[in-house]
């Protein structure tokens, strides 16, 4: 079973960046379809960046396009994502998610979960 660990958040200014880890045990991330999602108080969780991991496709949703930008370093068994140009609407709990083993692509289901990070974008 896959276990996925973030680490990277915090509090941040308006236009200031972090970068969030996810850290992967159990698996080897080629092998599974991962992406970032978050979820704001009251909202339904939605995906903001996957990389599907077979043909290197990745996904970024339009409201971060520009400003967020998913990697991978697959010796570290882990992704990335590089938040840049940071405003309030981007406060929420982010998570990584990963789908099961050979199953690739961006679309659900995805079946194992971070504990979620907490960032907020606030002056």
């Amino acid at each position: 079973q896959v276990q996925l660990t973030e680490s990277g958040g915090g509090l941040v200014q308006p236009g200031g960046s972090l970068r969030l880890s996810c850290t992967a045990s159990g698996g080897t991330l080629n092998f599974y379809g991962i992406g970032w999602f978050r979820q704001a108080p009251g909202e339904d969780r939605e995906m903001i960046a996957c990389v599907s991991s077979v043909d290197g496709f990745t996904y970024v949703a339009d409201s971060v396009k520009g400003r967020f930008t998913i990697s991978k370093d697959l010796r570290k068994n882990s992704i990335y994502l590089q938040m840049n140009s940071l405003e309030p609407k981007d406060t929420a709990t982010y998570f990584c998610g990963s789908k099961g083993l050979r199953q690739y692509g961006c679309y659900p289901p995805f079946i194992y979960w971070g504990q979620g990070i907490q960032d907020t974008v606030s002056s």
